[in-house]
């Protein structure tokens, strides 16, 4: 349905005839590529032309924003997400409110898409705007200091028939993480196909040990990311492949297994930095009740959620109550303003703190340590078993 909006623009859902206009704009703001991307996703079947929005003045394109469907695994259970990419606006448009009218688009969208929550990449701070917060740890780039000498072992480009070689290789680095966000299977045909990142196989004796993604060799901040890889030597021939493309390797990190672990060895030290993927919950009730069964997971593996009783956490202009038997929740009850949830033995999360708390580094205990509006109450124990600290790999359509 299209939205009228002041100065008789109007936003609608894209079109086939927009596609030239809006591959123009997105090269204009931002690179060629951009525009080789927009058009895999409005062609491909499972996204298609209503993923994308456009504002439009008469004929004229003067914004555009796109919605990716996502799902992130928490513990195992999957959690419907969306990601907004690919915005950019005219120059002689800005200021008027148009990505603003674009992320309300794109948000409406992704709740009836029933999406419970997004998670994106963005520039700092702008998106914080429309309800977004720095929530998911983001791994760093880090230059190579050394690399051990390795043989016997082929890197090359990948073929498109080999998408399936490569997410077999992606999901086993990602299985030891608490939050995993595997690529889509239609953005792994997206990948295959653009031109802004290249797929890399790695082989030894013609069997498939290792992949990564690498930007081009003439961009600057050109760097492989996403390395999975089954040995630390696999590791090792991508990265004197990538120091072979250009002097000054930059490298994308990866926690955990043994990609972090040699690394490590490889890369100068991390910059003492935050770094960290936006996430927006709009409904904390809806989410809270769809985690009901990893919190019920963690609840029972505590020991301290025996009998009968309920957990409150209260966002200070709302609360939710939690109540559960024998470490089950059996619901999540909404609830108004709560300033002083101590005196029920609830926690205190400031609201905009939620996404990183379900899905942060920190948990509920790291969180009370960095903000004065979060703490685990009377009951800490309880609180810091329900609210961890989560582990995260996340694969998006651009390397962070």
């Amino acid at each position: 349905m299209d939205q009228s909006l002041p100065a008789g623009l109007v936003l609608r859902t894209a079109r086939p005839t927009d596609l030239e206009q809006i591959g123009a704009l997105l090269t204009e703001r931002g690179e060629a590529a951009d525009a080789i991307d927009h058009r895999l996703v409005v062609e491909d079947p499972d996204a298609g032309y209503p993923s994308c929005a456009v504002v439009v003045d008469g004929d004229r394109v003067v914004s555009t924003a796109t919605l990716l469907d996502e799902t992130l695994y928490l513990d195992g259970l999957a959690i419907p997400a969306g990601q907004v990419e690919l915005v950019a606006t005219d120059r002689e448009y800005e200021g008027r409110g148009l990505v603003r009218a674009l992320m309300g688009w794109a948000h409406t969208r992704s709740a009836a898409r029933g999406q419970l929550m997004q998670v994106m990449i963005g520039i700092p701070y702008f998106y914080r705007l429309f309800g977004y917060e720095y929530a998911i740890r983001m791994p760093h780039n880090r230059s190579v200091a050394a690399v051990p000498p390795v043989e016997g072992y082929l890197v090359r480009v990948a073929k498109a028939d080999e998408i399936g070689v490569q997410t077999e290789l992606q999901d086993a680095a990602q299985r030891g993480f608490d939050l995993r966000m595997p690529h889509s299977p239609a953005c792994r045909r997206w990948l295959a196909a653009r031109t802004g990142s290249v797929q890399l196989l790695v082989e030894r004796d013609s069997v498939p040990v290792g992949t990564a993604r690498i930007t081009p060799p003439d961009e600057d901040d050109a760097l492989p990311g996403e390395i999975a890889a089954t040995s630390p030597a696999a590791v090792h021939a991508l990265l004197a492949y990538g120091q072979r493309e250009r002097a000054n390797l930059m490298v994308k990190e990866r926690l955990g297994g043994v990609v972090a672990d040699t690394l490590e060895s490889c890369l100068a030290p991390a910059p003492q930095e935050a770094n960290a993927y936006y996430a927006r919950v709009a409904d904390p009730v809806a989410l809270l009740d769809h985690l009901r069964p990893v919190l019920s997971a963690r609840l029972a593996a505590s020991g301290l959620a025996s009998g009968v009783g309920e957990i409150v956490v209260s966002f200070f202009r709302s609360h939710v109550r939690m109540p559960y038997v024998d470490g089950a929740i059996s619901g999540v009850l909404a609830g108004g303003p709560m300033q002083g949830p101590g005196v029920v033995g609830g926690a205190g999360v400031a609201p905009d703190q939620l996404g990183a708390l379900l899905f942060g580094p920190h948990g509920i205990a790291g969180l009370a340590a960095r903000h004065p509006d979060v703490y685990p109450g009377p009951r800490a124990d309880l609180m810091t078993a329900l609210f961890p600290p989560v582990s995260a790999d996340l694969l998006t359509y651009y390397l962070p």
